[in-house]
């Protein structure tokens, strides 16, 4: 069909603005109109890829994870998320006549709102995943949603949840790859061909990677926890000629914030010549890279994690991933379990509770492990590496979603008196 059909991204959380976004620049580049609704936080995703955003935006303390614990949900009460999203549905009901297709990346409640448009919708369930159970629960009444002919689409994030849900809901549920991996792998390439992040100084004879988060104040707070767990690696591993360190931090965690927290601890803030910025701890030496995630995760052996999605690309991209419970309201001990149950056996997890000495001391030894075994031989990289391409799939997905959603656009608009429910 002709390019220019409207078309509408419905998503809620930041992992699903980036897949969003890319699907949406995607359809763009091929001259169609893309426009984004997100309903949690700002859609920072789709405003730096230069997708337009409707009505005024908010972000919140949880992030849109308020559902992880009671207090969370509380939390959204207290901070109004719960009239804000009834206003962001608001919008949509007054908008969806615009648009010729709504794109849902999500989970029950776009899915639901989508439905309730009376637009063709097309939907790529990046939330949800037959691997935490074995047998994908959807929530109602999402089923109901997505088994009708409103849907023209649907798209699972693994095989493994094609085939549950194609079983489940008596029609296709298609796995084309995920769009966010995609976005780890171009941000990678560049940085691959030319200099590794943190060149200038001797190659590491390993490297590691961490990710705090995107959320803040929490991705504060969790770079405090991995900064005190670095405190406790073995002498061996504290020299720069063994293990280089990177922390790969988002804009709003500058250098003005990073530097009274690490003093706490005892590190100190510097740069060389003004170009690289690094946290100093004795023999340690950790670089803050900001901007720059899937160029600290494309360049170590070892990720340290705390992220939802990042860790999911660290993954993609054949990495070990090694856990670190905080205190949310993301990664959270509920959230860290059932990633593992999600991503495999590429993520691993010391015990202890979050913030304790114990916890601590066991991902210092758990991580001094994994490194041992990295460099012991190519079993473990071998593993992570088919574990990824089975979790997360191949690149390409976006591209691939792309021709689909053209693909349900050229059906045309939904027939008057037809099985819509």
């Amino acid at each position: 069909m002709s390019p220019g059909a409207p078309i509408l991204l419905l998503s809620n959380g930041h992992g699903e603005d980036l897949s969003g976004a890319l699907i949406a620049s995607e359809l763009r580049a091929r001259g169609f109109e893309a426009d984004a609704l997100p309903l949690v936080g700002h859609g920072r995703a789709y405003d730096q890829a230069g997708i337009p955003l409707l009505g005024r935006t908010r972000e919140y303390s949880t992030g849109g994870l308020g559902y992880t614990s009671l207090w969370g949900r509380l939390t959204e009460v207290f901070q109004g998320q719960v009239g804000y999203l009834l206003r962001r549905l608001a919008l949509l009901a007054r908008i969806a006549h615009r648009y010729d297709l709504v794109v849902v990346v999500g989970d029950v409640l776009p899915v639901a709102a989508a439905w309730l448009s009376w637009r063709p919708v097309v939907t790529y369930l990046v939330a949800y995943s037959s691997h935490y159970e074995g047998r994908l629960r959807l929530p109602w009444p999402c089923g109901t949603c997505l088994a009708s002919a409103r849907f023209r689409r649907v798209f699972s994030r693994d095989a493994l949840t094609a085939s549950d849900l194609s079983e489940q809901l008596g029609r296709p549920v298609e796995f084309l790859g995920n769009p966010f991996f995609d976005a780890a792998v171009a941000a990678s390439e560049p940085v691959a061909a030319s200099e590794p992040v943190g060149a200038g100084q001797p190659a590491p004879a390993q490297r590691l990677g961490l990710l705090p988060g995107s959320r803040l104040p929490e991705a504060m707070h969790n770079l405090e926890l991995m900064l005190e767990v670095l405190a406790q690696l073995p002498e061996h591993l504290q020299q720069p000629e063994q293990l280089g360190l990177s922390a790969a931090l988002v804009g709003r965690l500058g250098p003005e914030e990073v530097a009274p927290l690490a003093s706490r601890l005892g590190w100190r803030l510097d740069s060389e010549a003004g170009t690289i910025t690094r946290l100093r701890r004795g023999p340690l030496r950790l670089e803050l890279v900001w901007g720059r995630f899937a160029a600290v995760v494309q360049h170590s052996d070892l990720v340290l994690s705390m992220t939802g999605t990042a860790a999911e690309q660290a993954v993609g991209l054949g990495k070990p991933v090694l856990q670190l419970v905080g205190s949310g309201p993301q990664f959270t001990d509920n959230f860290a379990e059932a990633q593992r149950r999600l991503l495999g056996p590429s993520v691993f997890c010391a015990e202890g509770r979050s913030g304790s000495a114990e916890q601590r001391e066991g991902t210092a030894r758990l991580l001094a492990q994994r490194l041992s075994d990295l460099q012991r031989d190519g079993s473990l990289a071998e593993r992570c590496q088919h574990n990824g391409l089975e979790r997360i799939g191949a690149g390409g997905g976006t591209a691939r979603m792309a021709d689909a959603i053209i693909e349900a656009l050229a059906l045309g608009p939904l027939a008057p008196g037809g099985p819509h429910a």
